[in-house]
């Protein structure tokens, strides 16, 4: 099974990224690319993307990315979102990578970009470190 394929079907299990609408649209060793459309339910007061959700595709990034090279056990053990502006348009793409993998934890990094029709803009970056979970 190809790394998009494996990310799909892990996708597809997960309720909450079903309810957030997200979707896998990139994936290949060490790399993943997920979008997440807006809709007023994801939003804070102010009609922007709520650092939650931010925080959330960051996460879900980075942990995809890591499921590449290490496989699909994995929890996160830290993760860090930096916000660098505010996250509005129809559309939002974090891009992740792994920066470092080893057999018990894998460092993952990622950016967040808000998508209208002016093109990306960066709004957000984060890291994760994941541990792998093994059969205990």
């Amino acid at each position: 099974m190809n790394a998009l394929d494996m990310l799909e079907k892990i996708n597809a299990m997960a309720e909450f990224n079903q309810w957030c609408g997200i979707k896998v649209t990139a994936a290949e060793q060490g790399l993943v690319e997920i979008q997440m459309p807006w809709r007023p339910e994801v939003g804070q007061y102010a009609g922007f993307l709520h650092a939650g959700l931010i925080g959330t595709l960051i996460d879900t990034a980075c942990g995809f990315a890591a499921a590449t090279v290490a496989g699909p056990h994995l929890l996160a053990a830290n993760f860090s979102v930096n916000c660098l502006r505010p996250a509005v348009g129809p559309k939002f793409i974090a891009r992740a990578r792994v920066v470092k993998a080893g057999k018990t934890q894998v460092f993952a990094s990622c950016d967040l970009f808000a998508v209208d029709a002016d093109g990306e803009k960066l709004v957000a970056n984060g890291q994760t470190l994941l541990t792998v979970i093994t059969a205990g």
